[in-house]
């Protein structure tokens, strides 16, 4: 490692002492968690070296296929952060209801909310996943927090990052102020800060959208793609390109290097389901350090870190990145709403859809 490079560990206690109000919890839990990412990384990078049952798939609480290196990483997070004195209480994407913290453990005033695994439906091609986290505060005097206490609006985020394990290991942090990609130095064993101060391009041209579900679509989002497809024949007068990992930390690294647009949104597939990613642990971790990165994130309709949460694995629409394509979008949104025609000027396409 060259020398003075300053690593994950060193950058929190600096970003801490710069604080009005220093928190070595805070610090400590970050630290926590930068520990279960190397060990979660670890576990990735030797994928069918993994015994035989890490390649086995079951069902979680939501219904949704489960690899068995989803329940290795959930299980790594939950042992590493608990035993540090600096949570109450922790909630994952592979649990129905909060974890509280052991009663052999001291309790802290923070709460945890992660994906353990994201993107893990590619484990078995070798694309890059991660883990997704969101730090909030306990209310007051809580101890054993239940469901109400996790249900806090993005806003109220401390801090927020996600690892990834790729052709490098990643940590990229907020603390609120500024967005700090860290790598893995694996001759040290240390993450270090080598993407200080990210920011979001604001002028790109690409976006990343399963465009399998064009025929589910809102218009809006069909009018938008479209616009795009058509290239410099088209509206927006330049080319763009499609990318599609289905891997959202995947897709969000690549928006803070290089601009662009991430769009899961609302869809007519489930009309059970107001969309498809969770708030509490994707969307809003993603969207805090998007914004922190110059960027926007929304719903289509409204921001993503608005929102208050109704429950623990509540799902919304997520349209973010590079701001003038989010508001270009939210202008469609909100156009299609008050009723306004979205017809395509291209002979190519009609209203309902791009591929007909």
């Amino acid at each position: 490692m060259p020398k003075g490079r300053t690593t994950f560990s060193k950058f929190i206690i600096e970003e801490e002492l710069r604080a009005s109000q220093p928190d070595p919890h805070l610090t400590a839990l970050l630290n926590d968690i930068q520990t279960a990412c190397k060990f979660i990384a670890l576990a990735v990078a030797r994928g069918g070296l993994n015994a035989s049952e890490a390649v086995a798939t079951t069902t979680n609480v939501q219904g949704e296929e489960q690899k068995a290196l989803d329940v290795i990483a959930n299980d790594i997070m939950l042992a590493q952060c608990e035993q540090g004195g600096t949570l109450c209480g922790m909630a994952s994407e592979e649990m129905d209801e909060p974890y509280p913290i052991q009663a052999e453990h001291r309790r802290g005033r923070y709460l945890l909310a992660f994906d353990p695994l994201d993107g893990s439906s590619n484990l078995d091609v070798n694309v890059t996943v991660g883990t997704i986290f969101s730090i909030l505060r306990a209310p007051d005097g809580v101890c054993d927090p239940t469901v109400e206490h996790f249900l806090q609006p993005g806003t109220q985020q401390i801090a927020a990052g996600f690892a990834l394990y790729g052709p490098c290991s990643m940590i990229v942090i907020t603390l609120g102020s500024g967005v700090h990609g860290f790598t893995l130095d694996r001759e040290i064993g240390a993450y270090t800060l080598t993407h200080p101060s990210m920011r979001i391009p604001e002028h790109t041209r690409e976006f990343a959208i399963n465009a399998s579900n064009e025929r589910f679509w809102e218009p809006p989002v069909r009018h938008y793609v479209a616009e795009c497809i058509q290239g410099r024949e088209g509206v927006r007068g330049e080319d763009f390109n499609m990318r599609w990992v289905a891997s959202m930390v995947a897709e969000v690294f690549r928006i803070l290097v290089r601009g662009g647009l991430f769009m899961y949104p609302r869809d007519t597939k489930d009309l059970g389901k107001p969309g498809r990613l969770r708030l509490l642990y994707e969307a809003n971790p993603m969207s805090m350090i998007v914004e922190q990165a110059g960027g926007a994130a929304t719903t289509g309709r409204e921001r993503l870190l608005d929102i208050a949460p109704a429950a623990l694995h509540q799902r919304v629409p997520v349209i973010l990145g590079s701001k003038s394509e989010v508001e270009r979008l939210i202008g469609y949104h909100q156009a299609y709403d008050r009723g306004e025609d979205l017809a395509f000027d291209a002979p190519l396409f009609n209203a309902r859809t791009m591929f007909r």
